[in-house]
């Protein structure tokens, strides 16, 4: 058995990453990298303030619903049922609009970056 080495092809790629790091030396491409962070970072915040939201909104829920408190289903109480199973569908939408969203702010970065 012998070794291989697998290494990245040398292609247009790699000269686009060399002109993204040469506009990042550029006053105009440190204004694009600042606008990226600070847009990832509002998106990071108000996706965590609706995620708290949310989930601050099941106490409320169950305080203001008439014995929503004491139901159970199965045996289990609803409001555990709510927060153990209810919660991770809303994880996972948090997550997928954060996703999408970030990959959304940095194709825009990537396309501005590239044009210089």
């Amino acid at each position: 058995m012998t070794r291989v080495r697998v290494t990245a092809p040398a292609t247009a790629a790699r000269a686009t990453q060399e002109s993204r790091e040469a506009a990042l030396e550029s006053d105009v491409g440190q204004v694009f990298v600042r606008s990226l962070i600070r847009s990832q970072l509002r998106l990071a915040l108000v996706v965590a303030f609706g995620f708290l939201l949310i989930l601050a909104a099941f106490p409320l829920l169950l305080a203001t619903v008439p014995g929503l408190a004491e139901a159970r289903i199965a045996g289990i109480p609803f409001a555990w049922l709510l927060l153990g199973a209810g919660i991770y569908p809303v994880i996972g939408l948090s997550a997928w609009l954060y996703i999408r969203t970030a990959a959304r702010n940095e194709a825009r970065y990537r396309d501005l970056a590239g044009d210089q």
